[in-house]
């Protein structure tokens, strides 16, 4: 997949370098091009370092084939990024201007257009601003898809709307679409609760004990649910992701927090997905203030606690939900997940072989095995967006 990353000029293009490594880390070809005004923010050293390609800044180019750079890229490329794409780029593709190379080559590519806006929250707000984009989306129809902008604190210290979009969420939203996914609304009318993340039992005040759990599984799923129709409520340990839109989510530290939190708000939820990666232990007694080192001391004894089991609390209730479960294995992976779909009275689980790395924790893919009392599912490795689909369209053909 051939990817051009168009960098405007604004103060968001130190992001775009993330998104850059990001993208080929995904596996894509990614070449950019770049403003005169995205010069003056970030170097194209910068950028030729981290995709392994130069980086494309002249319009009439003298070492392109016929000196027409801008027509060999509009073919080359299968999508176009522009991020970050300030005020005056908007209004420049709204025009049809082609005075800079990047409006060229999106004037003569047939690609799918991404755009990811950055400006101040009055700009963002502004009625030509809006107008620019409602007439992008008219003249490229079905080409053009704009990502974000995100509310928060901007360079200038305003607060508001006009934040480039996280170049993880980016490169998801990208990924998404590439990946083709039907969505059924298999869901309406149907509320579910998701738990996701990992938890964290506390030390003392600045250390605890948690897990390399990402929640990028938990997210997924989430996404994928609120797509096919449902009412989520996403229970959430800390996790660095950006939650996701239209879903309600409750933040929670600790196994006792999300096990609170999920009772509190099971009532009239048709399905419960248990994906959080929950510690199964926590500290006895929590110092109020931090341990200290004491001299000659070269040991620490912590006294662990069993913490409450989440997945079989819900699946225990008089009126349970429909329960699916996740066992995180690295042996023995659906023996093991076996046995904890009858201990736990669940009605699905989803065994997971956490020792590879590329399916394991933090990993963009995921490869699993889903089970229930009369069914043994097996799902290829893909990204975990659309196994999400993949597993939910399989739970309801059993709800």
């Amino acid at each position: 997949m051939n990817i051009i990353l168009g960098i405007t000029g604004g103060i968001a293009a130190y992001k775009t370098a993330s998104l850059a490594r990001l993208l080929v880390k995904q596996g894509y070809s990614v070449r950019v091009v770049m403003t005169a005004g995205a010069c003056e923010f970030i170097t194209p050293l910068t950028f030729q370092a981290l995709t392994g390609n130069a980086v494309h800044t002249t319009l009439l180019d003298e070492q392109a084939e016929k000196g027409m750079g801008h027509i060999e890229l509009a073919k080359w490329a299968d999508k176009i990024i522009v991020a970050p794409a300030s005020a005056n780029s908007i209004a420049s593709m709204c025009s049809g201007s082609a005075n800079e190379l990047l409006y060229a080559v999106i004037l003569a590519s047939k690609a799918k257009l991404f755009i990811a806006p950055a400006m101040n929250e009055v700009m963002w707000a502004n009625p030509v601003v809006q107008k620019n984009i409602q007439e992008l989306k008219k003249m490229y129809v079905d080409k053009i898809q704009f990502i974000g902008p995100d509310a928060g604190e901007q360079a200038c210290g305003d607060v508001g709307y006009g934040r480039m979009s996280e170049p993880e969420y980016i490169v998801e939203f990208v990924s998404r679409l590439n990946e083709q996914i039907t969505v059924e609304q298999i869901l309406v009318g149907k509320k579910v609760m998701i738990t996701a993340g990992p938890t964290q039992e506390l030390i003392d005040p600045v250390r605890y004990i948690t897990n390399k759990s990402s929640g990028k599984m938990g997210y997924a799923l989430a996404i994928a649910a609120q797509k096919m129709g449902a009412q989520v409520i996403l229970v959430s340990g800390p996790v660095n992701l950006k939650c996701p839109e239209n879903i309600a989510i409750i933040n929670v530290q600790s196994a006792k927090q999300m096990l609170q939190q999920a009772l509190a708000n099971i009532n009239d939820c048709d399905i419960f997905i248990g994906c959080a990666a929950v510690a199964d232990y926590a500290c006895s007694q929590v110092s109020e203030h931090k341990l200290k080192k004491i001299d000659g001391q070269s040991t620490m004894t912590l006294e662990l606690i069993k913490n409450p089991d989440i997945l079989a609390s819900i699946a225990q209730l008089p009126n349970k939900p429909f329960c699916v479960g996740f066992a995180a294995e690295t042996q023995n992976v659906e023996q093991n997940a076996k046995i904890k779909l009858e201990q736990k009275n669940l009605d699905w689980i989803v065994a997971n072989d956490v020792s590879k790395s590329e399916i394991g924790f933090n990993s963009d893919d995921n490869q699993v095995t889903l089970i229930s009392k009369e069914k043994t599912l097996q799902f290829k490795k893909m990204s975990k967006q659309k196994l999400a689909y993949s597993i939910l369209n399989a739970v309801c053909t059993d709800f």
